[in-house]
């Protein structure tokens, strides 16, 4: 339809109505209803349009209901129709009907068929009739009209109210108008389930929808598909922004064209039901499009493919998993056979998520279709091999016995959809689960056949499809389920960017209120040369003592207390929470139980807390549990941690991850956080609640710029800087096969044994024996230096080859080999002699002085750019130089050779690199990764000086200036402390 408009009214709402009407009609099918002829205003219906649908479709059933009610047919389809709405929401009567006596059935919606085996379904899908009224009076009461209204079958599924932006009104007013003048009490048409199922207010540029009118206390949703990494929607050529509601673009078909709306109506919609609330699910743009666009490439593709879906925090994750498993199972190829016999939903989560398995059983339309594995792993295999269609379980239960006996599944396909997809999917659980789903029947004979068979079934397989959904993707996570983009470096297949989320306003940014403080130790040594303190376990354990000093953690204590009571106490009407991060289980309790001293000693009866960490503790002589603490049992906590009772939890690695306590308003780090552990921590706090509007950070060990530079990977599309080089695993493969403790022929006759499987005692026994011949060889040699080397190159080999095996079917049978034989030998060579424990007291160390000053304070938000890709994979050797390190290194080696007079080169100096190696064992990375520099330096620098003694011995020139020349020594080893330090940080965050 088109309109002829005069200079006066040509930025009117209108305009723009008539230009979504001219494309519904003209591009999607829609006929244009009159309000005042074809509006039922009683019933909320263009009732010749649903008459005219029955009796096109189901003329045998109309036949039979006008010899039954004569000239009351319409009549009586109108009473049960009015009826089946008020009972139910409307779009369970569209996809169920409606039954009249004498067992008059009428479908009031015909949804696309899953295949085209039956052309009467799809011509019945295809009678469906779309229509739009303009203006509607909708009110017995008063003269108010909606924009906007469709229709399917005469049934009123959505409403619009559109504003003009050249009006100078926009989302915000439509919304607004929603609220203040569309009451739904007594309007049948606004009456939540009972009337249209979704509202939308839009403008040229934005959308945003609600499925709910509650006057002032409606709450809109965007709907929105994303502006270059944030809110909004993308620029279309010669079109509005919003566009795709109504036009097919290249990217997707419109929100209103049958297709999209009737899937919506059939599929997606859901009332959900809890805690005394129902809600009606309508799925938001970027939902839809996810689980759209991940169809169609499957029904494209095939099964084989992966889908990496970085969606944020407050994406409605849950809700996305459920929609795309419930629609994976029923989907047909081109030769309309189904192409998912199962969709397994797997999470590494010990304890299923609850809300998970609610969401996805909610969603199912047909009993049974779900299998919650709750139980063994016995269960799971039973699921399995009887072919249930959707089954939810722990990635654990896939390494069991039970599942390894499982064969005949390679003829299947599968669809694999894994809940925050993180680096245990490349572990020895997740490859149980591909074997379980790919174990045939049969075997080869030939052993190179057999080791080959091996190997392929951890790489791509062709009857499983993954779709691993993570808000932060890891460097593996992108290489194993990304989508190789035009650059050639994998990407995410759909994205819903955290900073999206935060500008839609589904979670908070948590970096808005961010402050630090800096802690200054000054300790004292009782005896001076006391041999106590020498080596690194014991400076390990001086750091410990001061941080675990009661001097140290009251001072915390007090700026948190005092803290919280001044800024958050008052938050969320009084019912705010905080959380205090420790970097132990001992801070944890001890934190704890001064916290208790201080609040007690002030009399501060509002304010009690809790504390949360695994297993037994013995602190001062007395045995502590968590629920000997809390004086409840564990699993008790999040439920206790709920109510107005308690405001602070102190916790050790424990709740750092997965716990959603949507009033918790601050945090209190006190540990060392890098990378991901910093954004999955921090994370705890972005969880929206009513009147939750900010949040806090007091931050005792890490810096704003720590901090931001943890959230920039994933602040937007995650990205590698660029893909791993594969052909590493052969350099590993080399160095450990050209070592002085492996013998080829033994790896083959090990391999030989190993991979006929069926192992008796008798034949491990032999397989022990062979690897010993390699452990025995390693036990004579006296260079305990190469003998760590040789051990950090065996776990590099296999964490490498087992991600390598998974990206490319390598189809090389030594590679296999060699990883089955080098598993046994890391197993049996003895462990490196670890000094014995020092406990620091207070007679051998004191504490002189403790000042506890606040640093930086403001916002260390993101904004949008700030982002940073992750770097390629790497999991031996040096890590590469930045500029600055490359600068520093150079003024050492000068400094040297002007000195001393020689011609030390770089290469000479990078020797430095294996002392680094040596010295960077987990004691060290841990104490360098939650203490601060001036706390760690001294630990590092002991153990630095003796294992540069023992690299030098050979090479006197070296090791004299090393002896002699206190300046140069140390110079150098606080440019390898710096590295060390930045390594440890990034073995943190990948």
């Amino acid at each position: 339809m088109t309109e002829t408009h005069t200079t006066a009214d040509i930025h009117q709402e209108k305009v723009f109505e008539a230009h979504i009407v001219s494309y519904l009609t003209s591009e999607q099918g829609y006929l244009e209803r009159n309000c005042a002829s074809h509006y039922d205003v009683a019933h909320a219906l263009d009732t010749e349009l649903l008459f005219r649908f029955l009796k096109t479709t189901q003329p045998e059933a109309w036949q039979v209901l006008e010899e039954h009610y004569s000239a009351q047919a319409e009549a009586e389809v109108l009473k049960r129709l009015d009826k089946a709405l008020k009972e139910h929401p409307t779009h369970v009567v569209l996809r169920e009907g409606i039954k009249l006596v004498p067992n008059i059935r009428f479908a009031l919606c015909f949804f696309k068929p899953a295949s085209n085996l039956n052309p009467d379904l799809t011509r019945l899908y295809e009678a469906n009739i779309l229509s739009v009224m303009r203006q509607v009076t909708y009110s017995a009461k008063n003269k108010n009209a909606l924009d906007l209204v469709t229709f399917v079958n005469g049934i009123p599924v959505t409403t619009l109210e559109v504003k003009n932006l050249l009006t100078g009104q926009n989302v915000k007013h439509a919304e607004k108008q929603y609220r203040k003048d569309r009451s739904p009490a007594g309007e049948p048409l606004l009456t939540f389930k009972r009337g249209a199922i979704v509202h939308f207010a839009l403008d040229q540029d934005n959308v945003s929808m609600t499925t709910r009118l509650m006057n002032g206390k409606t709450r809109f949703l965007p709907f929105n598909r994303g502006r270059n990494g944030g809110a909004g929607n993308p620029d279309v050529p010669g079109e509005n922004r919003v566009a795709y509601l109504y036009k097919d673009l290249p990217d997707g078909k419109a929100v209103f064209s049958r297709e999209v709306l009737l899937d919506l109506i059939g599929r997606f919609i859901h009332l959900e039901r809890g805690d005394g609330k129902e809600v009606l699910i309508f799925p938001r743009f970027q939902q839809l499009d996810a689980v759209r666009k991940v169809l169609a490439d499957a029904k494209a593709q095939g099964p084989g493919q992966n889908y990496l879906i970085q969606h944020s925090a407050g994406s409605g994750k849950s809700n996305t998993i459920a929609w795309t498993a419930h629609q994976i199972i029923n989907l047909h190829d081109g030769n309309d056979q189904p192409l998912f016999d199962t969709a397994i939903i797997v999470t590494d989560r010990l304890v299923l998520d609850r809300q998970l398995q609610n969401t996805i059983g909610g969603f199912a339309q047909t009993e049974g279709v779900v299998k919650k594995i709750d139980g063994t792993s016995r269960d799971l295999k039973d699921a399995i091999i009887k072919g249930a269609r959707i089954i939810i379980t722990t990635i654990q239960k896939f390494g069991t016995e039970h599942l390894a006996t499982i064969s005949g599944q390679a003829g299947k396909n599968f669809a694999v959809i894994i809940d925050e997809a993180h680096s245990s999917q490349s572990g020895k659980a997740a490859q149980a689960m591909t074997d379980a789903l790919t174990r045939d029947d049969t075997s080869p004979e030939d052993i190179e056949d057999l080791v080959l068979a091996f190997q392929k079934a951890r790489g791509p397989q062709k009857n499983i499809s993954f779709l691993a959904f993570t808000a932060t993707p890891r460097n593996v996570t992108l290489e194993r389920f990304g989508r190789i983009g035009s650059d050639g470096k994998p990407h995410p297949f759909h994205l819903y960017s955290m900073r999206q989320a935060i500008e839609e306003g589904f979670i908070l940014d948590v970096l808005q209120n961010y402050m630090t403080y800096k802690a200054y130790y000054q300790l004292e040594k009782t005896i001076e040369d006391d041999p106590a303190f020498k080596g690194r376990k014991a400076q390990a354990r001086v750091a410990r003592y001061a941080s675990l000093h009661p001097t140290a953690i009251d001072q915390k204590v007090e700026v948190i207390v005092e803290h919280f009571r001044r800024h958050v106490a008052r938050e969320l009407e009084g019912k705010a929470k905080a959380m205090i991060v420790t970097q132990s289980r001992e801070h944890a309790l001890r934190y704890w139980q001064r916290l208790n001293d201080y609040i007690a000693s002030k009399g501060y009866t509002d304010l009690k807390a809790l504390v949360a960490f695994s297993g037994d503790l013995t602190v001062d002589g007395n045995e502590w549990t968590e629920a000997t603490a809390n004086g409840f049992a564990e699993t008790e906590l999040p439920k206790k941690f709920d109510t107005d009772a308690y405001q602070v939890l102190v916790v050790a690695e424990k709740y750092q991850t997965g716990f959603d306590q949507p009033k918790l308003v601050a945090m209190y780090v006190d540990k060392k956080l890098a990378g991901l552990q910093a954004v999955q921590t921090l994370a705890r706090l972005n969880r929206t609640y009513p009147g939750k509007d900010r949040t806090f950070v007091l931050d005792f060990q890490n810096t704003m710029e720590d901090i931001k530079e943890a959230f920039a990977p994933f602040f937007e599309a995650t990205a590698l800087e660029e893909r791993t080089d594969l052909n590493q695993v052969y350099d590993l493969e080399q160095r450990i096969s050209n070592s002085t403790y492996i013998n080829k022929d033994e790896v083959e006759r090990f391999a030989g044994q190993f991979f006929k499987g069926d192992l008796t005692e008798q034949d491990r026994l032999v397989l022990e024996g062979t690897v010993r011949l390699a452990v025995e060889r390693f036990l004579l040699d006296e260079d305990e230096t190469q003998k760590e080397e040789f051990r950090q190159l065996l776990k590099s080999f296999q964490r490498f080859y087992a991600f390598v095996a998974q990206v490319v079917n390598l189809n090389d049978a030594w590679l296999e080999k060699l990883y089955a034989y080098s598993s046994w030998l890391s197993r049996l060579l003895p462990s490196r002699d670890v000094p014995a424990d020092i406990t620091v007291s207070d007679d051998m160390l004191n504490l002189a002085a403790f000042k506890l000053q606040k640093g930086e304070e403001g916002s260390a938000s993101l904004t949008a750019g700030d982002t940073k890709t992750l770097q390629p994979i790497s999991e031996f050797g040096a890590n590469s130089y930045t500029e600055e390190e490359e600068r520093s290194l150079s003024e050492i080696i000068d400094a040297f050779n002007d000195r001393h007079g020689t011609k030390f080169s770089r290469e000479d100096f990078l020797r430095f690199e294996r002392v680094t190696r040596d010295v960077m064992d987990d004691d060290m990375t841990e104490m360098m990764r939650n203490n601060p520099a001036d706390v760690v330096y001294n630990a590092f620098s002991q153990a630095f000086f003796q294992q540069m003694v023992k690299m030098f011995q050979q090479d006197n020139e070296m090791r004299n200036i090393v002896m002699t020349d206190k300046d140069a020594r140390e110079q150098a080893t606080r440019h390898f402390f710096k590295r060390a330090q930045r390594q440890a940080r990034e073995a943190g965050r990948s």
